[in-house]
C-alpha cells in the first residue's frame, strides 16, 4: 500500500478546496474571543460567540448532511460554504455589533457549511482508486493536522498586529475561496440511483435516518477520539500552571500535538494493519489515553511534550479507523451523511469533555480534571466497541440462518471486507 494513487491533479485540487473550507473552522473559535476580548466582558463574550459557533456546527452537520444528495452535491455544498462566507464575513465587517447580532453571524458561519466536512470527504474517496481509499483519508487527516497546527498563530499574529478583525476577514476569504474550488471537482458523487439515495433513502429502500442510527457504536467511539484532544487543549494551560511551567509553552506543545496527529495520519496510510477496524480502534483510544493520563501527571514539560505528541499520532489513527469503519457499515449513499453526523458526535464530545473538565477545575486540581476526562472517554470507548461487537453478532447470526443482507445501520452480507484487510 502506497500513496502513489493519491498523487493527482484532481487530489491537489481537492486539498486546496478543503483548505479553504477548513481552516475558518480552525481559525473561528480563537478569532471570537480576538475579536471582542477589549470590549467589556470580552473574555465572556468571546466564550459565549464560540459557543454559537460550535452550536451551530453541531446542529447543522447532522441536519443538512443528511440532505446532500448525490445528484446536486456541488450546488448545495457550494450554497452551505457562501452562506457560511457571509457569516465570516458579517463578524468580520460589523465587529462592534450588538452581541446578540454577533452571535447570530457566529451561529450561521459554523451551520451553514457544516456538511462541507462529509460532502468533500465523500467527494475525495471518488478521486482515487478503491484501494487506496485509506491513504486518502489519511492525506486528508495530514491536512487536517497541519491547518490545526497553523491556524492559532495565524489569528493571533494578525489579530495582534493587524486588526482584530482581520483573522475573520480572512476565513471568509478562504470559505469563498473553497466555493470556487468546487467548480473544479467532480459535481457528483456514486451512481446516484444505485442506492435509492436521491430518495432520502440509505440503500436497500431504508429510511436514511434508520441506516444512520444504527452506525451509533461509530459516532460514540468518534466523539471519545476528539473529546481526548478537547481535554488536551482545553485544561493544558491550567495544568502548566500547576507544574510551575510558563503557560506560553502551550501554544508550541499543542502544536507538536498536532504535528503528531499529521505523522501518525501518514504512517497509518503506509500499510494495511492487522485486525478488524473495532480493534484496532480500541488499541489506539487506549493508547492515546494513556498518553493523555501521562501528560496530566509527569512534571517535566519534555515528558509533557513528548506524551501529547504521541497521543496526537495515536488519536489521528483512531479517527481514521472511525471514518473507514463508516464505509464498512453504511451504504454509499448514506457515507456523506454518516460523515456529518460523525462532525456532530465528534464536537458533541468536545464540548462535553470540555465542560466537565471545565467544572472539575473549580473544585480540583488541572491534572485531576484531565484525568477524570480520560475516564470518561474510555468510558465512551468502552460502550462503542460493546455496540460494535453486538452488532456485528446480529449480522452474523442473521447470514448463519440463510436471511442475506440485514439492515442493521446499512450492514450486509459482504460490507466489512474492507475493514478486514
Amino acid at each position: 500500500m502506497t500513496y502513489r494513487d493519491v498523487v493527482s491533479r484532481q487530489v491537489l485540487t481537492w486539498a486546496c478546496t478543503a483548505m479553504g473550507a477548513r481552516m475558518p473552522v480552525a481559525m473561528a473559535p480563537l478569532a471570537l474571543v480576538f475579536l471582542v476580548r477589549e470590549r467589556p466582558g470580552g473574555y465572556s463574550l468571546g466564550a459565549i460567540l464560540a459557543a454559537a459557533y460550535v452550536l451551530g456546527e453541531i446542529g447543522g452537520a447532522p441536519v443538512l448532511g443528511m440532505r446532500l444528495r448525490p445528484e446536486r452535491a456541488r450546488v448545495q455544498l457550494a450554497v452551505g460554504l457562501a452562506v457560511g462566507t457571509v457569516g465570516f464575513l458579517g463578524l468580520g465587517v460589523f465587529p462592534g455589533a450588538h452581541p446578540v447580532v454577533l452571535a447570530g453571524f457566529a451561529f450561521v458561519a459554523g451551520g451553514a457549511p457544516a456538511a462541507a466536512t462529509g460532502g468533500l470527504r465523500t467527494l475525495l474517496s471518488e478521486l482515487v482508486p478503491a484501494r487506496s481509499v485509506a491513504q486518502a483519508l489519511s492525506v486528508e487527516s495530514i491536512l487536517t493536522a497541519g491547518v490545526w497546527a497553523a491556524s492559532p498563530a495565524a489569528v493571533a499574529g494578525l489579530a495582534l498586529g493587524v486588526a482584530p478583525r482581520v483573522p475573520l476577514l480572512l476565513a471568509a476569504g478562504l470559505m469563498a475561496w473553497s466555493v470556487a474550488g468546487l467548480w473544479l471537482l467532480p459535481a457528483r458523487w456514486g451512481a446516484g440511483d444505485a442506492d435509492g439515495e436521491s430518495g432520502g433513502e440509505g440503500g436497500a429502500g431504508a429510511p436514511l435516518l434508520r441506516v444512520l442510527v444504527g452506525a451509533w457504536p461509530v459516532y460514540v467511539v468518534g466523539a471519545a477520539s476528539l473529546a481526548l484532544l478537547g481535554l488536551s487543549e482545553l485544561v493544558l494551560p491550567a495544568l502548566l500552571e500547576q507544574r510551575g511551567i510558563g503557560v506560553g509553552w502551550s501554544g508550541p506543545l499543542l502544536t507538536g500535538m498536532a504535528v503528531g496527529g499529521g505523522l501518525g495520519a501518514f504512517v497509518y496510510g503506509l500499510r494495511g494493519w492487522p485486525g478488524l477496524l473495532r480493534t484496532r480502534s480500541v488499541v489506539l483510544m487506549a493508547g492515546t489515553s494513556v498518553c493523555v493520563a501521562l501528560a496530566a501527571v509527569i512534571p517535566a514539560t519534555v515528558g509533557i511534550a513528548v506524551a501529547l505528541v504521541m497521543g496526537g499520532m495515536l488519536q489521528s489513527g483512531a479517527m481514521l479507523t472511525r471514518n473507514l469503519s463508516l464505509r464498512e457499515v453504511l451504504p454509499p449513499g448514506a457515507l456523506a451523511a454518516g460523515y456529518s453526523v460523525m462532525y456532530a458526535a465528534s464536537g458533541v464530545g468536545y464540548a462535553a469533555t470540555g465542560s466537565l473538565a471545565g467544572a472539575l477545575l473549580k473544585v480540583a486540581a488541572p491534572s485531576t480534571a484531565i484525568l477524570a476526562g480520560v475516564c470518561l472517554t474510555v468510558a465512551m470507548t468502552g460502550v462503542g466497541w460493546w455496540g460494535e461487537v453486538r452488532r456485528a453478532r446480529r449480522v452474523e447470526c442473521a447470514e448463519g440462518s440463510g436471511g442475506g443482507v440485514v439492515e442493521l445501520g446499512g450492514v450486509g452480507a459482504g460490507a466489512g471486507a474492507e475493514g478486514a484487510k
